[in-house]
């Protein structure tokens, strides 16, 4: 079996190296327009913000309203490292992330006492106040947004981050640390009573998820020029809890491909102007009631299956070969 795990990491990794050079080849020869490469990023961004809040929600059933907020943080910090100081692009994403990684410990320490609908509106309420707080500081641009921010984000810069973030919170998941955090999602109570600290689970992955949206914010800043609050409200937080939902909560694999889905449509029926949103309502509307569950509900894409199958297979043959 492990050399199995061996062989489908290295086939991933394969595909994954093939698909970098081959989209690269495609945007430096023109074959992907200019339109095709900023739905790109945006599945690159929706990935990382997906994944990251299924860490909280799917994965240790916390429903959060706030990921815009993380995002913003992310965004502006790393905006003001290279557009006001002059830093590095890295340096200043990293700055970013960590920025809203540890606004993630101080909202998550007292607010993820609370469950249910009372953290949701807690946090809800700390992306409204980051949203408010942005339009009123003069430095960083007030309600006309940070202008002017170079483009630093490239292909490899998106690819690296995208895979990085599922990389890490999947390993994290697979981790004894997941499995509490997992605990703590199925039975809280019985969670604690095993000995599990479910205050410090939950902070730990809404500071890792917190992290990550930071990630997000701070690509998307340094592709699209220009940031500004309100492309950080209410309707953010939801559009990413919406994939999340879709993809299916507690499968990294669902947020991925919904991610793709919702992306790839918005984009696809943006022509429509009114009826887009009503087209878009409608397809979420009728996957739910087909699906409630999500696209994948809790399960990944493996061959476990396919493994165990060939190797059932192999061994019944054997079997009938010693009759």
């Amino acid at each position: 079996m492990r050399k199995q795990r061996l062989k489908l990491n290295l086939c991933v990794a394969a595909a994954l190296v093939i698909f970098y050079f081959a989209v690269d080849f495609g945007i430096k020869q023109g074959m992907i327009t200019p339109f095709q490469q900023i739905n790109l990023v945006l599945i690159g961004v929706n990935i990382i913000l997906a994944v990251s809040l299924n860490l909280i929600t799917g994965f240790t059933g916390q429903l959060a309203l706030g990921h815009a907020g993380f995002m913003a943080i992310g965004a502006y910090v790393a905006g003001v490292m290279t557009v006001k100081l002059g830093q590095p692009f890295l340096l200043a994403l990293l700055a970013g992330a960590c920025a809203a990684g540890f606004m993630g410990i101080l909202l998550g320490a007292p607010t993820l006492r609370l469950k249910g609908d009372y953290l949701a509106i807690a946090t809800l309420g700390f992306a409204e106040i980051v949203r408010g707080v942005l339009i009123n500081i003069d430095y960083v641009g007030g309600a006309a947004g940070l202008i002017g921010i170079p483009q630093l984000c490239t292909w490899f810069w998106l690819f690296v981050w995208t895979v990085l973030t599922v990389v890490l919170i999947k390993n994290f998941i697979n981790s004894t640390h997941g499995r509490a955090c997992i605990a703590v999602r199925e039975n809280e109570i019985a969670a604690e009573a095993m000995g599990v600290n479910t205050t410090l689970y939950k902070v730990m992955a809404f500071a890792i998820g917190a992290f990550f949206a930071g990630v997000a914010g701070a690509i998307y800043a340094h592709y699209f020029y220009v940031i500004q609050p309100n492309t950080f409200g209410l309707m953010k937080s939801f559009d990413v809890l919406v994939i999340a939902v879709f993809g299916g909560l507690g499968s990294i694999t669902g947020s991925i491909i919904a991610a793709i889905f919702v992306t790839v449509a918005t984009a696809a029926l943006q022509d429509l102007s009114v009826l887009r949103m009503v087209i878009y309502a409608s397809l979420l509307i009728i996957v739910m009631i087909l699906r409630p569950q999500g696209l994948m509900g809790t399960k990944e894409a493996t061959f476990d299956l396919f493994f165990r199958k060939r190797g059932e297979s192999h061994g019944s043959a054997q079997s009938k070969q010693s009759v």
